[in-house]
């Protein structure tokens, strides 16, 4: 019989492990650099098409670098967590060495990325590499904090997308970026609470600060903060004269239901851990969140469309 371990098979097992460990299903937190490319009405663009793409790559190898240096700094924790135990450096798949190796790439690779876009994009990228690290070696100890840090995460890659592009961001749409993105970091929070139970400040010390019903609070009130927040966006006479439409409104219902959706998940179904996990697992979220983006696209690019079925340039 022939031995079924192979160079191959070592090499396509070994790739694997590091695209676990890099955690790529989580780079589509990164599109968010491309909002500035779809609201400022530059999609079509190519060459300001092709900066966004950077940045997203650049943030991918960003957000994969802190990933990394995440699961070295908390790999003890980790072990005792129903879920991150398995990650490839807490169940020692990935060696210290190798982890070590490949944030010194991806930290290469990000900032090489980020100076081809220019001083302002790599500074932006440098500060959201010092926040994180900030987070993961102090501030996700205090209460409140770490999940502003967080959000403001979720807020550096929007402004970004508008930094490598060099065109103005909302900043209704930042504000909305901020709520939305403390939603699911508190979410995250009450997850982790309800699954771990009494090893919850084990696994992460500030969740021994928070009570779930704690959580639940700040989950309504932040839900609420989105939801008028957007509205005001899409109604903001500024938004109407720069998109040069006052249809944006339509796009409400969707960002209605995925919020409503998202905390009967968290509610009932016990998700909210992973925002980009329940992203994919959960059909009706997912849709919602596909329709909202097309409906947006629609709306903003009709006239573009007309032109383009039309003939014209």
């Amino acid at each position: 019989m022939h031995n079924a371990f192979t160079p191959a098979s070592a090499m396509a097992k070994m790739i694997g492990i590091i695209f676990k460990a890099l955690r790529v299903y989580q780079w589509s937190k990164n599109l968010l650099v491309f909002a500035a490319l779809i609201f400022a009405q530059q999609i079509h663009l190519p060459h300001q098409a092709l900066k966004s793409l950077v940045a997203f790559a650049a943030f991918c190898a960003a957000s994969s670098t802190m990933y990394l240096f995440n699961d070295l700094i908390d790999i003890e924790s980790d072990r005792v967590h129903p879920e991150k135990r398995m990650r490839p450096v807490a169940s020692g798949a990935l060696s210290y060495g190798a982890a070590v190796g490949l944030i010194i790439l991806l930290l290469m690779v990000s900032l090489g990325l980020g100076a081809a876009l220019g001083m302002g994009f790599l500074l932006t990228v440098l500060f959201y590499l010092v926040l994180t690290v900030l987070y993961t070696l102090a501030l996700k100890k205090v209460v409140v904090i770490d999940v502003v840090i967080v959000a403001i995460g979720f807020v550096v890659r929007a402004m970004a997308g508008a930094v490598a592009l060099d065109v103005t961001f909302s900043n209704w749409l930042v504000v909305c970026t901020m709520f939305l993105a403390l939603f699911l970091a508190i979410s995250k929070r009450r997850h982790e609470m309800r699954s771990l139970a009494l090893n919850a400040a084990d696994h992460r010390e500030v969740l021994g600060h928070y009570t779930i019903s704690y959580l639940d609070a700040l989950i309504l009130l932040v839900a609420g903060s989105t939801l008028i927040t957007y509205t005001i966006y899409t109604c903001s006479p500024e938004i109407v004269v720069r998109l040069g439409t006052d249809k944006l409104y339509l796009t409400l219902p969707f960002v209605v239901y995925g919020l409503f959706r998202y905390l009967y998940l968290v509610q009932t179904d016990a998700e909210g851990g992973d925002p980009s996990s329940t992203l994919f697992k959960d059909r009706p979220l997912g849709v919602t969140v596909l329709l909202w983006g097309l409906t947006c696209a629609l709306i903003i690019y009709w006239k573009v469309l007309i032109r383009f079925v039309g003939g014209h340039p």
